[in-house]
């Protein structure tokens, strides 16, 4: 999918902090997970329906698969964008998740798809339907 035929519904800021950066003075890759997951906690909280909120409920969305692509480094103190889109592919939601650099530039782009437990057993995901049906 294009940037252009993506239909962003979420959008958070952040900026690099110096415990991110390698010995190479670039964000290490690993740390590109922890932004990725930042940005989904802060949709859900947008939505109404923190992790906190749905583990209290009994439902605890975990990952299935996460698929990304290292396109450009970010360095100590870059901004970035962290952009977020919602697909529902059966019982999964697939969040279609992109990273640009203050210059517009791709530094990421992941797919990323969860998977729902309802009180520890795998469930088809309509507990989260309410929540997030309004951006599917």
């Amino acid at each position: 999918m294009e940037k252009e035929d993506k239909k962003y519904i979420f959008e958070l800021p952040m900026k690099v902090r110096d415990y991110e950066v390698d010995a190479e003075g670039i964000v290490n890759n690993a740390i590109y997970l922890h932004y990725l997951e930042h940005t989904r906690h802060e949709f859900c909280d947008m939505v109404g329906f923190s992790f906190r909120d749905m583990h209290n409920s009994g439902i605890d969305p975990v990952l299935s698969r996460v698929e990304i692509n290292y396109r450009r480094p970010l360095g100590l103190g870059d901004s970035m964008v962290s952009k977020l889109a919602l697909e529902r592919r059966g019982p999964l939601f697939v969040f279609i998740q992109d990273i640009y650099n203050s210059e517009g530039e791709l530094v990421v782009d992941a797919v990323v798809s969860v998977a729902t437990m309802v009180n520890g057993r795998l469930s088809r995901g309509t507990e989260l339907c309410k929540y997030f049906e309004k951006y599917l």
